[in-house]
């Protein structure tokens, strides 16, 4: 059974890779005016002071111009750190944006690391996922870092994984380690679930 979730996930993964890769400069530019939009009305509705989020690759829906007004607007933002057992580090994002390449071939920020235990202080937390289904189900991309993350987290504050529009669907495979989140944000919309499921 479970063999059978892996594949449907591989399957499912590069799929949504595929689709990703052929999105022209156009589609992904009105895609990061929507998400920037998006998350500032996400924010003040929710009255965020701090925040973890993710800086995005070529790629995936990007966070970058809502980076840049957060920090522009004093915002305190953590960004990940892939480390080698497995658990994120944080380091808060600058004005200036230094980056370098991550453990997997993804930009994270240079800067000092404050620990995995830093995201447990943030208003809200925005995650990169594969896909999202309708109740809430989070698709990763394998590795496994943002599940552990949440999954250990006692007093997890809002999770909004975003994604583009065609990425919101019925239903995704999913296993036990899995960890839904409480809304998702997409360049149109934002969706929040009912917390009774998680």
């Amino acid at each position: 059974m479970s063999d059978d979730i892996t594949n449907d996930k591989r399957a499912l993964r590069a799929e949504l890779r595929e689709r990703r890769q052929l999105l022209t400069p156009a589609q992904l530019a009105a895609a990061e005016a929507g998400i920037t939009e998006q998350l500032r009305e996400l924010l003040a509705n929710l009255g965020v002071q701090s925040l973890s989020c993710y800086l995005s690759a070529r790629t995936e829906p990007s966070t970058r111009g809502f980076l840049n007004w957060a920090t522009a607007e004093g915002i305190r933002v953590l960004l990940p750190v892939t480390r080698a057992d497995g658990l994120l580090d944080w380091a808060v994002a600058s004005t200036d944006g230094t980056e370098t390449e991550g453990l997997f071939g993804l930009p994270e920020p240079e800067g000092e690391l404050l620990g995995p235990i830093a995201v447990n202080d943030v208003d809200l937390m925005i995650v990169p996922a594969a896909s999202i289904d309708r109740t809430g189900m989070r698709l990763g991309w394998g590795r496994g870092y943002f599940d552990k993350t949440l999954g250990s987290m006692e007093n997890r504050p809002p999770v909004y994984a975003v994604v583009f529009d065609t990425e919101l669907v019925e239903a995704v495979p999913r296993e036990l380690h899995d960890q839904g989140v409480t809304g998702v944000v997409t360049p149109t919309r934002t969706l929040t679930f009912d917390a009774a499921r998680h």
